[in-house]
């Protein structure tokens, strides 16, 4: 599906200035959460906007949506009990040009905003980055043991297209297995 514009290389770079809008309500059923905005997805203004990325896709194979949604049909997704966030609000070029001091602080405002909007999951995609900014270095994809507050946490691998370790096909079985809790918590 075609995005609406493609940023010029002077607003790509023009765009470590900007930050990206939580797509958030209280009570959602899972409140995705990424490293933090590329200047691609700043440029936009949009969650997960860049060619290649395989969020929006994976959500449509795995049964999150019933038609592929792109970056700007984010809003939609509150209709459906899901919501955006980051973990680092900084837009960078790529997330390892955030410090682990930056993932840290990010990881005590995450647990803030959980607390306060509290979904039944947060799914933070990104396995080191969750180790980095929730202290837990040995966390692996999946259910984590550890809650915010009532808010179970679960880990997923980042969808970018630059993340070569998951394919596809492994994405969506994993984004499977979450939307299955998740509607088992839903009932």
């Amino acid at each position: 599906m075609p995005q609406p514009w493609k940023p010029t290389k002077e607003q790509l770079l023009a765009a470590t200035s900007q930050t990206v809008r939580d797509v958030i309500a209280p009570d959602l059923s899972i409140l995705f959460c990424g490293i933090n905005p590329g200047l691609y997805t700043a440029a936009v203004g949009h969650h997960f906007a860049r060619p290649g990325n395989r969020f929006w896709p994976t959500l449509y194979a795995a049964g999150f949506t019933d038609r592929l949604l792109t970056a700007f049909d984010e809003r939609e997704l509150l209709k459906l009990g899901y919501g955006i966030t980051n973990v680092v609000f900084r837009t960078t070029a790529s997330a390892d040009l955030l410090s682990k001091d930056e993932m840290i602080k990010g990881g005590e405002r995450l647990r803030k905003k959980v607390a306060r909007y509290r979904p039944r999951i947060l799914a933070v995609l990104g396995v080191g980055t969750y180790r980095v900014a929730f202290n837990q270095s040995k966390a692996k994809v999946g259910r984590q043991i550890e809650r915010i507050g009532n808010t179970i946490v679960w880990v997923l691998p980042n969808p970018s297209g630059l993340n070569a370790n998951y394919q596809m096909k492994d994405l969506t079985k994993l984004f499977v297995e979450l939307r299955e809790q998740a509607e088992l918590l839903d009932r």
